[in-house]
């Protein structure tokens, strides 16, 4: 290293005296293995390869030789003498080098220094910016104190690797849509860019000009805040939907690039992130969806799915409670290819993530059942990342957590390292001098030529990826011609089977009656053997939910093929696995159970399904006070009112065997697509929720499976103009029916209305409508719970404003006023 600038002594004898003291010190040091910091000023240097900032971090030489790979040992040596680390065995080898730079650096002035150093072969100016700061006795002692006080600058000179074009070019971007959004978090995709840069350049199979290639590899962005990371990518691989013009229109209304990835909106995007933790929970049910299909198609010599899912998720991801669910049911599934990439930068909105998350998360992967890997440094260490993911893809049996330690906001030399880079656009002046830091000499969204070529490359590979995939279905045609065509039916065509919805049972009047978990029970086991895609299960609640399908076994680790989920008590975690089954888009029509009450701990997952426009078929059981003595704590009397305000949402509270039979037709067909096409150019999605009683109800004879799609319908008339409607739900539909006989008797002209679906009835035409509710008709509604929401459709109200008891069912519907008097005297009060 040559110095430029004034020294106080002769470099000589500093040296001298520096080696002399570093000898003792390396020996005492060798045998004691202190951990305690150097206070000699830190210095950042650059590569022609990578960018590394080590800036009072505590390593040892073994990460040294790891995070500088191309570095004489001299060299690295002088270099990291200057960060400071503790020494340890192998301080005795490395004692004179590192000796002689920290006497190099006392020596020099006290004043601001540049210096010239060799690194890889290439020139590199280091500046360093004032004395050495005096750090705190609890910081000196601290692992992770990267650009916290570094105080430094790095100036990038030489021409840039490919490799440096590539991941700089998304971090601009980035940081540019941000800034020209003035919204938005630029810290993430500058340090997330390496990682992005392998993935979509090197290791990910798919094809830009046709984004539902069956076999392309998944990705979830989990840290979906950190969106234009992705929204880069798509532009930069030639996705159509995500223009130049698109990315500078990020967080705009109408624009493809919405502040976190929507797969309903931008092509590319395969799951709806932004609510942290559901990403990665998602991508364990892209990769369960993969290992089911695999399972069932693939055959020897004939490979069919064969595809990774890919999540990167950030800090506040591992501290979600869904993270945990999902990764430990990955875990024990064994879903071997499934990889996650921890973005382990310390930082979230709050600041240091030492604030309130210690634990070592690698030892509770572990502990889950997964291959967990560590990158040192991933904000350079390119290499390190595509050795992790050769690591990674070699282990079959496990999911894969790849550890990379990045700087957020990596090169922005005064908001890196902190939460200032998370949530907030750099501004003009910091990204002007994270320019000039990493030597990026482009302007404002303006991508190098030879970047973009390599990015670029995507569209001809992805079309030979999908060409020769196309050659392997028309072999397997050839050799398994009843399930190819299941295959192209089911999975590519996503076409439901004809006469499928005849499966479903009916039931008359007379028929024994059932409680509607009970006639749920019918429904599924009549639907799992015509349709192959229909798989699902329960958060151990199976035998009350009555949700097992009796064709097929359960799905465990080497048995992929059978369709019983035996999701264990993680309900949020079930909701986003199989919300991503649903959006595997493979013909899969997913369902998951728990009781109603329940709901509310996967409230997130039913939201997000209904954004997102995921099929999943929500089976909730116990639906009211009429469950009993488990009492308020599991009686949902809110529960189905605040479910029926999520838009895209069918809640359906079926009255019978038929109105269960016919929700489970809407759901079907909800799940497999109904109405106006969406951005896949195939009709739109949307879950269902059904709210199933405990209790047995009579069969009616009124209904019917096709009248549920009306939303309501009446289900028992009066002769001529009714002088009042009663409209039931669920339940309540025979308390009605009893109640209008009592009211007949009295002379009154009654018509009962049941509406299992306040939803679908809201999509029909006014006419229709009208002609259910008569306008200028006094109407009561009575459903076993809040009366919020009835005041759109009804006069007066009959329900229960109030916690539930502990007490027999029947005993609770009586005392909270579900009875025939309470309901007739109601009614009377409008007449």
């Amino acid at each position: 290293m040559a110095l430029l600038g004034n020294k106080n002594e002769s470099t000589f004898k500093w040296v001298a005296m520096g080696v002399g003291a570093g000898v003792v010190a390396a020996v005492l040091l060798s045998a004691t293995h202190d951990n305690a910091l150097y206070t000699v000023p830190a210095t950042r240097v650059t590569s022609i390869s990578a960018v590394n900032p080590v800036t009072y971090q505590r390593v040892n030489f073994d990460n040294v030789l790891q995070a500088a790979p191309s570095a004489s040992v001299e060299n690295q040596s002088e270099i990291y003498a200057a960060s400071g680390h503790n020494v340890t065995g192998l301080a005795a080898v490395l004692a004179l080098p590192l000796a002689a730079a920290v006497g190099f650096l006392f020596g020099r002035s006290k004043k601001s220094t540049v210096a010239m150093a060799t690194y890889s072969g290439k020139p590199i100016e280091v500046v360093s910016l004032g004395e050495k700061p005096q750090l705190p006795k609890a910081e000196r002692r601290s692992t992770a104190l990267q650009g916290a006080h570094a105080g430094l600058i790095i100036n990038r000179t030489g021409p840039m690797t490919d490799d440096e074009l590539c991941v700089n070019t998304i971090r601009f971007l980035a940081v540019d849509g941000v800034n020209k959004a003035n919204s938005g978090h630029p810290g993430a995709p500058m340090g997330q860019a390496p990682i992005a840069h392998v993935l979509w350049n090197e290791e990910m199979k798919y094809n830009p000009k046709n984004p539902y290639f069956v076999n392309r590899d998944r990705f979830v962005l989990s840290s979906g805040h950190g969106c234009m990371l992705q929204y880069a990518l798509l532009h930069l691989t030639g996705y159509d939907d995500v223009t130049l013009d698109q990315l500078k229109s990020f967080r705009q209304w109408g624009s493809k690039t919405p502040g976190h990835p929507e797969n309903f909106e931008t092509r590319g995007v395969e799951v709806t992130t932004g609510p942290l933790g559901m990403g990665i929970s998602n991508a364990v049910g892209l990769a369960a969806a993969e290992a089911h299909l695999a399972a069932v198609y693939n055959k020897p010599g004939h490979t069919l799915i064969d595809h990774y899912t890919y999540t990167i998720a950030g800090d506040g991801c591992f501290q979600e409670g869904i993270s945990h669910e999902a990764c430990s049911y990955a875990g024990h599934l064994k879903l071997g290819k499934l990889i996650a990439f921890y973005d382990d930068n310390n930082i979230t909105i709050d600041g240091e993530t030492s604030l309130s998350f210690t634990e070592d998360v690698a030892k509770r992967y572990e502990a889950y059942g997964w291959q967990v890997l560590k990158v040192a440094d991933g904000n350079t260490d390119v290499n390190g990342i595509r050795k992790a993911i050769a690591q990674a893809k070699a282990e079959k049996n496990k999911p894969t957590l790849i550890m990379v330690k990045t700087v957020i906001g990596y090169g922005a030399p005064t908001k890196a390292n902190s939460h200032d880079a998370h949530g907030a656009p750099l501004g003009k002046d910091e990204a002007a001098a994270a320019r000039k830091n990493l030597g990026w000499e482009f302007g404002e969204f303006e991508i190098p030529e030879q970047a973009l070529n390599t990015f670029r490359q995507a569209i001809p590979r992805g079309a030979a990826v999908e060409a020769e995939w196309n050659k392997r279905f028309e072999a397997y045609k050839q050799a398994y011609p009843e399930l190819a065509k299941q295959f192209q039916d089911t999975v590519l065509d996503n076409k439901l089977p004809e006469g499928w919805e005849k499966a479903l049972p009916t039931y008359k009047a007379e028929d024994k009656a059932f409680a509607t978990r009970i006639n749920s029970q019918k429904c599924i086991n009549a639907l799992a053997p015509v349709l192959p895609g229909f798989m699902g299960g329960s958060a151990d609640l199976a035998p009350s939910n009555m949700t097992l399908m009796e064709c097929t076994g359960d799905f465990l680790a080497g048995q992929y093929e059978n369709r019983n989920f035996r999701f264990g008590v993680r309900e949020f975690g079930m909701g986003a696995v199989a919300n991503a089954l649903a959006l595997h888009k493979s013909g899969i029509i997913p369902y998951c159970a728990t009781f109603l009450i329940f709901s509310d701990y996967m409230r997130n997952a039913i939201r997000i399904a209904a954004l997102s426009q995921a099929g999943t078929i929500f089976v909730m059981t116990h639906d009211s006070v009429a469950l009993g003595e488990d009492g308020p704590t599991h009686q949902p009397v809110e529960i189905i009112a605040s479910l029926r305000l999520i838009p895209q949402l069918a809640v359906v509270r079926p009255c019978d065997g038929n109105e269960t039979s016919g929700a489970y037709k809407m759901a079907v067909l909800r799940s497999n697509g109904i109405g106006k096409p969406g951005i896949s150019g195939r009709p739109k999605t949307f879950p269902t929720l059904l709210a199933l009683s405990r209790q047995v109800l009579p069969n009616q004879k009124g209904s019917s499976i096709d009248a549920v799609a009306k939303g309501g319908y009446t289900i028992q008339d009066c002769e001529g103009k009714p002088d009042l409607i009663l409209i039931g739900t669920g339940s309540e539909v025979q308390l009605c029916i009893e109640s209008a006989a009592a009211l007949a008797k009295e002379g009154k002209k009654v018509r009962v209305v049941s509406m299992p679906c306040t939803e679908f009835f809201d999509e029909q035409p006014k006419e229709y409508r009208d002609s259910v509710l008569i306008p200028g008709v006094p109407a009561v509604s009575v459903e076993a719970g809040v009366t919020a929401g009835w005041q759109k459709y009804s006069h007066a109200q009959v329900g229960i404003d109030s916690f539930g008891a502990s007490a027999p069912g029947d005993k609770c519907m009586k005392e909270f006023g579900m009875t025939v008097e309470n309901v007739v005297a109601t009614a009377k009060s409008l007449l």
